[in-house]
């Protein structure tokens, strides 16, 4: 149940930066929930892409510990 939980907040995660990405991609003034890092442009796609990686990497190992514990196909 633990890694099911992990795996949704994630999710979760990973869907808010990769939007927060996109959109200081398209608006570059509109820096989005990391807007506290600071440090300009460039600065703040690293630390959103950051963002998004750690969650597909944190979901992945969920996943993968979920489904040695039989709760996935």
């Amino acid at each position: 149940m633990k890694y099911d939980v992990l795996q949704i907040i994630a999710m979760g995660l990973m869907v808010t930066a990769a939007q927060g990405a996109f959109r200081l991609l398209i608006d570059h003034d509109n820096t989005g929930l990391l807007g506290w890092v600071g440090g300009g442009f460039p600065v703040l796609l690293t630390a959103y892409l950051c963002v998004v990686a750690v969650g597909v990497v944190l979901a992945g190992w969920s996943h993968t510990r979920a489904k040695a514990l039989g709760r996935r196909k």
